[in-house]
């Protein structure tokens, strides 16, 4: 699809790294590694290089049960975005739309610009684009536009946020792109938001399935973390009480890794409280007793027996920790 841009794209890219703003802008750092890491030309004309069948099924097969975990979050994306003309897309960790959600009404032209399932975006392939420097930074990001490395992806605004698996590692990242040259800045921004909450929305749910017998919690980060980083900020807590998952953003602010959650580590340490060994002990018996007489429906000697000790013995521990 040809753009206003051509021929003078180029020159700007040019420029750009040229000038003073190189050194600080992560978007002319971007046009830097595509033009001088991986050797792109901003103004080659080809559309996206496309997986065959056999590798876009690989694709998919890699990224496990994720496409099925995020198919409720797609749907309500899209159901806010598409009827303003944009496409809604899961891509891999490589680049590449392994499902994708779109206006039967604008397929021909999202086809044309390769906006598709199997095409590689990835940004050693097409230079500075949403998903493939997304996924390059590891960090949401809007490319409006001229932002593109590219001078035929200028018509394109691309939104996407990355996506982290449960032990923090990069996994996949969702993208809402449009081609219409009527979108505003203001509604960009408000897609931004809904991608952003949209993947942490399926960064959630597949943690909840990593750990599907562990208690699934919200780790104290301090006030100086935002309140997007904090809820997001995930543990799995298994039945002693000891953690044995975090999320990236718990990983990161507290500097957890694979070996150090690979230790017990008590879920209060993270959590912000402080109690003594004593403490602790009292409450876990208080937790057992608690639940025995609840299966007892309340009886003493009942509840007495389910735990091997005399009814005497059971008054006086319920008599100490204050159990009426």
């Amino acid at each position: 699809m040809a753009s206003r841009y051509d021929g003078q794209h180029a020159e700007h890219i040019q420029s750009a790294l040229l000038g003073s703003a190189a050194a600080q802008s992560a978007l002319v750092a971007s046009w830097g590694r595509s033009m001088r890491l991986y050797g792109l030309n901003p103004e080659e004309g080809t559309l996206p290089d496309f997986l065959s069948e056999r590798e876009l099924t690989d694709a998919r097969e890699r990224l496990g049960s994720l496409i099925t975990t995020a198919q409720a979050t797609l749907d309500r994306l899209y159901s806010a975005v598409g009827g303003a003309g944009c496409c809604v897309l899961l891509a891999d960790k490589d680049g590449v739309p392994v499902d994708r959600r779109g206006s039967v009404s604008d397929d021909a032209t999202f086809c044309k610009i390769g906006l598709w399932t199997g095409a590689v975006w990835s940004e050693e392939r097409e230079g500075t684009n949403g998903i493939g420097t997304a996924l390059a930074e590891q960090r949401a990001l809007t490319i409006h536009r001229d932002q593109h490395f590219r001078s035929r992806n200028t018509a394109l605004s691309c939104t996407v946020a990355p996506i982290f698996d449960h032990c923090g590692r990069l996994m996949a990242a969702i993208d809402v792109s449009s081609a219409r040259h009527d979108l505003t800045e203001d509604f960009v921004k408000l897609i931004a938001m809904a991608v952003v909450d949209a993947a942490r929305r399926v960064e959630a749910e597949n943690f909840r399935l990593a750990f599907p017998k562990a208690r699934i919690m919200l780790a104290k980060l301090g006030p100086d973390v935002s309140y997007e980083r904090s809820a997001s900020a995930l543990i799995a807590v298994d039945e002693d009480d000891l953690v044995i998952g975090a999320s990236r953003t718990v990983r990161h602010v507290l500097g957890l890794t694979d070996e150090s959650l690979s230790k017990p580590l008590p879920a209060a340490s993270l959590l912000g409280q402080s109690m003594d060994v004593e403490q602790e002990f009292a409450a876990a018996e208080r937790s057992v007793i608690q639940r025995v007489l609840a299966k007892a429906d309340g009886n003493i000697s009942v509840a007495a027996t389910m735990m091997g000790m005399g009814r005497a013995t059971l008054h006086r521990k319920l008599k100490k920790l204050g159990i009426h």
